[in-house]
């Protein structure tokens, strides 16, 4: 049992699940209360609301030039959402796996194959649990920042976990010490800095 590709293939599975649901379930137009303001200001490249959102704005305005005219350009920043909610549950996946895996090797034990099967299994579960909880669903369909800023936190948490993996693979003496676990580290501080960008929440 292969469990690097299973752990790849289902959480890609996952991603293209949530991809299909909110994109059959995307706003075809503006919601009635921020997002209106937030279409707009990407489309024009304006300034939203303090303390703003650049990021938002300018990753938006790249999805509006999809619009075949401006009666579109809501629902391609609609789909913006519903991409980066899909790849959080993709994100997802991948972080309750990694745990589900520390957890098993424990005190350095190999994991069995029921304890690949319960891994893998508890990561599609969660994921697909989070993909249809209502509040999440909600701000996956349409044009606002927290969809976004959701992506940004699972992967800054996935990429924490990536990195505790490789020091614990350093401390066990199966990885070579000139591995550098440190550039997670910085790729953690540059995605804070960009999910600022988006929200406060980052």
């Amino acid at each position: 049992m292969n469990y690097k590709k299973l752990d790849i293939s289902i959480g890609w599975l996952s991603f293209l699940i949530a991809t299909i649901v909110y994109f059959l379930t995307v706003e075809d137009t503006v919601s009635l209360w921020d997002c209106g303001e937030y279409i707009t200001a990407a489309y024009k490249l304006e300034v939203g609301h303090p303390p703003g959102a650049p990021f938002f704005m300018l990753i938006g305005r790249v999805f509006s030039l999809f619009a075949g005219s401006e009666a579109d350009v809501a629902l391609w920043i609609n789909r913006m959402s519903a991409l980066s909610s899909s790849l959080t549950i993709l994100f997802l996946f991948w972080s309750i796996t990694k745990l589900g895996k520390k957890i098993a090797e424990k005190d350095g034990a190999i994991m069995s194959k029921g304890q690949k099967i319960a891994v893998l299994g508890s990561g599609f579960v969660g994921a697909m649990a989070y993909t249809f909880t209502e509040s999440f669903w909600f701000s996956a369909v349409e044009g606002e920042v927290y969809a976004m800023s959701s992506l940004f936190t699972a992967v800054i948490f996935w990429a924490v976990l990536k990195w505790d993996e490789e020091m614990t693979m350093i401390t066990r003496g199966e990885l070579n010490p000139e591995v550098r676990p440190l550039r997670w580290m910085v790729l953690i501080m540059f995605l804070f800095g960009l999910a600022i960008g988006v929200h406060l929440l980052g």
